[in-house]
């Protein structure tokens, strides 16, 4: 019966196994987005309701305009590379929240909220770009969808733990349990420093693609390691990379990443015409 569950279990692993658009990563994704979708612009009505918008208009402006110049630019690529049922899918919005939390993010779907208290840190509309880009590319990749396929994996792992062990010893359930970190959450951290690091390069390419300064993504790091005065948490028990080694490989990813851009562009262009 073990053998059975295990079996389709690994069936249903590589079943779900698909590749993320540009980077090619493999990842293990069974939410669909009509699971997720409906929640998470419900979700995010609800947040707005309960939350004050900014009436500053200038900075309003330029979240919503930025906001629009790379959702076109990604709209444009998945359409070019025939994702066009993912294209239909998105119903972006963009909003600026009066918040004085230095924070941004993006549901799945397109819906994207900015806190004021990241413009400054942005500073400007390049630096916007490098933060939208940054969270579009999460929507994009479906990191959240990715995470709750994980929950659920981790959920079925403690359920074929406890039959494989129940006739074994405490001692070699804590020996298990150790190796496969379960308990400790360090198992799920790995998978958020990947996606940080695959929604930075993908929002620098997004934001290029849009027409805008890709140098400003790692400035905006800097300013924002800067207001916490250089600290950071350990990297190894933080979901995000440390703000040196963030800015360090935006900035060696810089070149490549203006070559995907142009070579993406040129194929929406042949595309649109």
């Amino acid at each position: 019966m073990k053998k059975i569950g295990t079996f389709f279990l690994i069936i249903f692993f590589f079943v779900s196994c698909s590749s993320v658009p540009i980077t090619g990563r493999k990842r293990v994704n069974f939410v669909s987005d009509s699971e997720v979708l409906p929640t998470s612009f419900a979700h995010y009505k609800d947040f707005l309701e309960e939350n004050t918008l900014s009436k500053n208009k200038i900075m309003t402006r330029q979240v919503k305009d930025v906001g629009k110049n790379i959702s076109t630019a990604v709209d444009v690529f998945m359409r070019a590379n025939k994702m066009i049922s993912e294209a239909d899918s998105y119903e972006w919005e963009f909003n600026l929240i009066d918040d004085d939390k230095v924070n941004a993010w993006c549901m799945p779907g397109g819906k994207v909220v900015f806190y004021t208290g990241i413009i400054p840190i942005c500073l400007n509309e390049d630096g916007i770009a490098a933060v939208m880009g940054h969270e579009i590319a999460h929507a994009f990749a479906k990191h959240g969808q990715e995470r709750m396929s994980q929950s659920k994996l981790q959920q079925l792992s403690r359920e074929a733990l406890a039959l494989g062990t129940s006739k074994k010893s405490e001692t070699a359930k804590q020996i298990w349990n150790t190796t496969f970190g379960i308990g400790t959450g360090l198992g799920m951290l790995k998978f958020s420093r990947v996606h940080e690091q695959e929604a930075d390069r993908l929002g620098l390419i997004f934001m290029l693609m849009a027409g805008y300064d890709g140098t400003e993504a790692a400035r905006v790091w800097s300013r924002m390691s800067s207001l916490s005065e250089g600290k950071s948490s350990p990297e190894i028990l933080s979901t995000h990379p440390s703000n040196s080694s963030r800015i360090q490989d935006l900035k060696n990813y810089l070149p490549t990443a203006k070559k995907m851009a142009t070579q993406f562009m040129k194929k929406a262009n042949t595309f649109i015409n």
